[in-house]
């Protein structure tokens, strides 16, 4: 029986198996024959040591962190959570690096958007320190912020030879796991100020690829740079990439109301409803003759050297149909009727300069209205959070791992509260102390995964006001029932004891080997633990069963079933294998045991026996 292990997806077997799917030709005795490749590849290989490249101190260091397996999990915390049994929404405290390992197998090209608003290294303190050999003990080290001595962790002051070499290691990897994980026609949105812009620019450029910019978002922040600089900054960048360029990757913008009346009319009472007029030319070659008006009988010719986009027979048909006017005096040149029912969408394309989606000052009133006291400096505004998701979709997943404050929670709530969208979030965020002479502290609030947690709290119900479900806007897809719950998870080691052959006190590793969880866990830890390590979505319902005496836990409607209990019998055994009958799982049904589980040896291995009988081949042990 295999067992599962405590790693999170290992990222460099799964790109060996792709390239062994793509050239299996240039693998010998399972190892990558770097002659074959590059003889495979031809022309495509570049040896010349000056082509343009982008590099600085620990970039290799920095691929290979997004490159290790985590050895971490995620433990739910219920407690902490909102509307647990129903909520799609996750919020994840830890460090977002070792939460985006972990997160690699569930949410694979399942997340529709992305957005970030990352330290902006600004010479302060920076708190993202990242431990190649070990970076979940560095993150355990790090909720306390200082070491053994009681110093400070980390700083990136601008004094350090390598200002800008720290801050690109610390992006480099999460941006690398994070592409994994958005769909093919994913989008991500990075919040960012001049000190770093072109430098993310150009990591973007090689993690999503420079063909796959969208664009550079300028949001105006603030009224006034208060006198910063020769020439004081008043806005923020929002650097926009895709996974990949594919049709109809934004929604766009919805068209204002106002233009809409002012563009559209109806004067002659046109069944059709409301139209507003084109121009019946083109400039590319096509039909050239005269149309002829048939009230004054005055010939129209294209404008010099254009050509008219429909031909004889299709023009003499829209002017009979009232498609084809001539205007109020019936002198004017011929143009056709576009009717507002016939357009495709009621959005178009997003500029690039935006200045009427709040302030930095809006964002911090915010937390003030809800929590009533000053926690944030500066947090985004809802409103711009609610544009960048309006225009990018109605419904999927959104993931934010810098969540601050939780403003992405918070305009997603009210986003789908106004047009019964039907969006969800994982946010991620590092439990960072607050300082003991912030307001956020003497608040009560010891750490900033306390700020977001409450805040999303406070702004469902708000958001809501009591009742259960939000007005259906006609024309929506989607649900109109608002989920303000929230799962929450916390980053910790695995709930698995690791073997070390290596201990000086041998019966002591043996015996961890048989009793292999830990003794602080329970059972919904290490429920979770395995639906990370099946790649299962965290937010999947969860059916607790009693058979034979024994509890066992159906996931997904009997594609998992878990059974962590002890002395497991045959007969218990028996049970399970008839679930796959009673759920329909005809195509696949996995089973997972606890190791020591078992009665006895003979029970544990007359169950794999069983189990395959009933056709369920997948069975592992913990």
């Amino acid at each position: 029986m295999e067992k599962l292990d405590g790693k999170s997806m290992d990222i460099v077997a799964q790109n060996i198996e792709k390239l062994k799917e793509i050239f299996p030709d240039v693998f010998s005795e399972d190892k990558v024959d770097f002659e074959a490749l590059e003889a495979t590849l031809g022309e495509y290989i570049d040896r010349d040591n000056e082509r343009y490249s982008f590099n600085w101190k620990g970039k290799a260091r920095a691929r290979r962190i997004a490159q290790t397996p985590s050895t971490g999990t995620l433990r739910p915390a219920p407690e902490e959570s909102k509307k647990w049994d129903t909520t799609q929404n996750l919020y994840i405290e830890g460090d977002n690096l070792e939460v985006l390992k972990l997160l690699q197998k569930s949410y694979h090209k399942q997340v529709k958007m992305i957005y970030i608003d990352p330290p902006y290294n600004t010479g302060k303190d920076f708190v993202y320190k990242d431990n190649f050999k070990d970076n979940l003990k560095n993150y355990l080290e790090l909720t306390g912020q200082v070491d053994a001595e009681g110093k400070k962790l980390s700083t990136n002051a601008e004094t350090s030879g390598r200002y800008h070499s720290d801050w690109l290691n610390m992006m480099y990897p999460r941006l690398k796991l994070a592409r994994n994980l958005l769909k093919d026609d994913g989008v991500i949105f990075i919040s960012i100020d001049d000190n770093e812009v072109a430098n993310l620019r150009k990591i973007c450029d090689e993690i999503f690829g420079e063909e796959n910019f969208v664009g550079n978002i300028c949001w105006k922040k603030k009224t006034n740079g208060n006198n910063m600089g020769a020439i004081p900054p008043v806005h923020d960048h929002i650097i926009v990439y895709a996974k990949k360029q594919v049709d109809d990757l934004l929604l766009g913008e919805k068209i204002p109301q106002e233009y809409i009346n002012k563009n559209y009319k109806n004067p002659d009472n046109d069944p059709r409803g409301p139209w507003t007029t084109s121009d019946l030319s083109a400039n590319h070659v096509g039909p050239y003759f005269p149309i002829l008006n048939p009230n004054t009988q005055k010939e129209h010719y294209p404008p010099k050297g254009r050509y008219w986009v429909f031909n004889e027979e299709e023009v003499q048909r829209r002017i009979e149909d009232g498609r084809i006017i001539f205007g109020k005096t019936g002198q004017s040149a011929p143009v056709q009727k576009k009717y507002l029912k016939d357009r495709e969408s009621l959005r178009w394309k997003p500029e690039t300069w935006w200045d009427k989606y709040g302030y930095n000052e809006d964002g911090t009133s915010e937390i003030n209205e809800l929590i009533g006291a000053k926690l944030f400096t500066h947090p985004k505004p809802t409103k711009l959070l609610k544009h960048l998701i309006d225009i990018t979709l109605e419904e999927g997943i959104i993931l934010d791992f810098f969540s601050g404050s939780a403003t992405t929670a918070h305009a997603i709530m009210q986003l789908n509260a106004e047009d019964g969208g039907s969006r969800h979030y994982i946010l991620v965020q590092l439990p960072e102390p607050t300082d003991e002479k912030s307001e956020a502290y003497k608040a009560g609030y010891k750490n900033i995964c306390e700020i977001g947690k409450e805040r999303i709290r406070r702004a469902g119900e708000k958001i809501l006001g009591g009742g259960t479900s939000v007005p259906h806007n006609e024309g929506t897809k989607v649900p109109t029932l608002l989920d303000i719950g929230f799962k929450v998870f916390k980053l910790d080691s695995s709930n698995i004891k690791a073997w070390d052959p290596d201990s000086e006190d041998l019966e002591q590793s043996l015996f961890d080997a048989v009793n292999n969880i830990k003794e602080d866990r329970t059972e919904e830890d290490l429920l979770y633990e395995i639906l990370l390590k099946y790649g299962l979505d965290l937010t999947l319902p969860i059916e607790a069963l009693t058979l034979a005496g024994k509890k066992v836990y159906v996931v997904g409607l009997g594609s998992l079933i878990i059974c962590l209990d002890e002395q497991i019998t045959l007969e218990m055994v028996e049970e399970i294998a008839k679930l796959k009958e009673k759920y329909g799982a005809d195509d696949l049904m996995r089973v997972v045991f606890r190791d020591n589980g078992f009665k006895d040896a003979e029970v544990k291995t007359n169950a794999i026996q069983i189990l395959k009988q009933f056709g369920i081949d997948d069975v592992k042990s913990l």
